[in-house]
């Protein structure tokens, strides 16, 4: 399906061509044609002054009983017994959702042995915490786990449930979403409830060149999947009371025709970026890969990571662990220091996180310098080194 064009109303004034993300629009004969590659985004008819673009009707699937979904859900990620970080993150954006609906925030976990995981949930803000446990369940299966929340989710019926976008969360959840009939947004970078009561879905889209706000008003539960590092993690109360109750799940649901032999632990170089307190990220423009010597030096005297842009992950300088933006990882330390980024959104995404962030750029109208907390205009080949010389002069 593709936008439809009525050619006696169009008067080729190509408007359309300049925002249509996908290039699926040109003119023929001062004429408008959409080809195949058109994703309906709607952006050529918003443009159109002379009403000459629709979009075709498409049927939608019948609405759900709306009023019999309450709750908002985390679905709690582990790792050998351990609760995975993004699950707390998760908890602390559930929260606020949670608490705009006048609903109950809880979190499920599914596994074997997990009791003490379920009472960490409830310090970090769910106040109720569904268990779903059977030796079988261990380790990770993406099939049983998605046929486990399947059945729980049918039972219980959340109207918002959110998740991981980790390797974990994209192999399942997917899976999920399809089973229950619903929508799913990946990647968010913004959860908001809005005056309609509807979870409203930011994330990045073509590309990062726009960022869209999806919405499921007819399809429930609300599906998400957020990043981690993106949301916040909130402090841990142990004096929080909540409700830890067991989900026995049907053996048919616990079979899977998957059996796992053997899980690879992630490297400790990925860890290393997205857990660090300081980032010092280097770009293309240093020119060649020797030239990464001067970020690398900074970043070890500062006791931390360095990060690097896609351009420079493409050109084989860096791996691809070091890389951060949309299609690489997502970092919030305390400190990002960008040496040379121009602040295009695909990077931004992945650092908008962070607690302070610092900008060298040469190019004082540079985007980076929008989402900064302090610029700086200089030559990073100057600027750098001479940092990194003050550095060493302050602690000798």
């Amino acid at each position: 399906m593709k936008a439809i064009i009525e050619e006696e109303k169009c008067v080729g004034c190509g408007e359309c061509l300049e925002v249509c993300p996908v290039d699926a629009i040109e003119l023929v004969d001062e004429v408008a044609q959409v080809d195949d590659n058109c994703t309906l985004c709607g952006l050529c008819v918003d443009v159109c002054d002379y009403e000459a673009i629709g979009l075709p009707e498409v049927q939608t699937a019948e609405t759900d009983d709306l009023e019999s979904y309450r709750g908002v859900w985390v679905v709690a990620e582990h790792h050998d017994g351990a609760v995975h970080s993004v699950s707390f993150e998760l908890l602390g954006a559930g929260r606020k959702l949670a608490d705009k609906l006048k609903v109950e925030l809880a979190a499920v976990l599914i596994g074997d042995q997990l009791q003490e995981g379920a009472k960490k949930l409830i310090g970090y803000g769910a106040d109720r915490v569904y268990l779903a446990e059977h030796p079988a369940l261990v380790p990770f299966n993406d099939e049983s786990h998605a046929n486990v929340l399947t059945e729980l989710v049918k039972e219980k019926k959340p109207e918002i449930l959110l998740a991981g976008a980790t390797a974990m969360g994209r192999s399942f959840i997917p899976r999920v979403a399809v089973a229950v009939e619903t929508g799913l947004t990946a990647d968010c970078t913004g959860l908001d409830i809005g005056d309609d009561g509807l979870l409203y879905q930011t994330r990045p889209a073509f590309g990062g060149n726009v960022m869209a706000t999806i919405l499921c008003p007819r399809r429930r539960p609300q599906m998400a999947t957020v990043r981690p590092m993106v949301m916040r993690k909130p402090e841990f109360d142990s004096r929080r009371q909540g409700v830890v109750e067991t989900f026995t799940p049907s053996q048919k649901s616990i079979n899977s025709r998957v059996k796992v032999l053997e899980t690879v632990t992630q490297d400790q170089e990925t860890v290393r970026i997205t857990e660090a307190d300081i980032v010092v990220t280097g770009v293309r423009c240093l020119q060649k890969a020797e030239n990464f010597k001067i970020i690398e030096e900074l970043a070890l005297l500062l006791d931390g990571a360095v990060g690097a842009t896609r351009s420079v992950v493409d050109e084989g300088w860096m791996p691809y662990s070091h890389q951060v933006g949309q299609t690489g990882k997502t970092v919030s330390p305390k400190l990002y220091l960008a040496c040379g980024v121009s602040g295009a959104i695909q990077h931004v995404v992945g650092m908008q996180g962070s607690e302070i962030i610092v900008a060298v750029n040469k190019d004082p109208s540079a985007p980076i310098f929008d989402v900064v907390n302090y610029g700086v205009v200089a030559d990073l080949f100057e600027f750098v080194p001479a940092l990194v010389r003050k550095i060493k002069e302050q602690r000798s």
